[in-house]
């Protein structure tokens, strides 16, 4: 990806220029760019697996959930960082020409092994200052696993944790449900 470097950092329009025409996804960190991994066969069943699941539930609802083609624009105080969430679900209207979205409702991340610390720290953090997002789901493929971060309507977020998979994360903030079984289904997840 050929990019112009301004004072060593890449501009904005130059990142979602380049991002346009890349054979490799890459996140912006105020300037700085990132080459993003692929993924273990675990983690994009269980990507896909939500993604489904939300789907059929969302099905003729407002809400639609985008894969992980799409960017989410995260502007911090001091910096604009886009990042591309395994799946997130957006519940206005979309210009079918943006490459990035400012306001998901609900935001996934599935931890791989080399992303869990930033996936649950750097991009967790980032992904609670949208105004937009009410529900963050951290997934681990790995074992049943998923934790919720919530918005609580006097301000904050609310934790919560999934262990079993019975459990069924509601998402009434959407008008759905995300069934821990659908998630994990042809997972060996512990």
């Amino acid at each position: 990806m050929a990019l112009q470097l301004t004072d060593d950092l890449v501009s904005v329009e130059d990142y979602l220029a380049g991002e346009l025409v890349s054979e490799v996804k890459h996140e912006y960190l105020g300037g700085i760019v990132h080459a993003m991994a692929g993924a273990k066969m675990g983690h994009n069943r269980a990507v896909t697996n939500a993604t489904a699941s939300l789907h059929g539930s969302l099905k003729g609802k407002p809400c639609q959930p985008y894969n992980s083609d799409t960017k989410v624009r995260i502007q911090l105080p001091n910096q604009i960082r886009f990042y591309y969430p395994d799946l997130q679900v957006i519940c206005e209207p979309v210009d079918e020409e943006a490459s990035f979205t400012d306001s998901p409702v609900v935001v996934v991340e599935v931890f791989s092994q080399s992303t869990r610390r930033i996936d649950a720290g750097e991009k967790r953090d980032a992904y609670l200052t949208i105004p937009s997002l009410k529900v963050l789901i951290l997934v681990d493929p790995t074992k049943v696993s998923v934790n919720v971060d919530r918005r609580h309507p006097n301000g904050g977020f609310m934790q919560e944790n999934y262990r079993n998979l019975a459990d069924t994360v509601d998402l009434p903030e959407i008008e759905a449900q995300l069934p821990l079984a659908d998630i994990y289904q042809g997972l060996s997840a512990d």
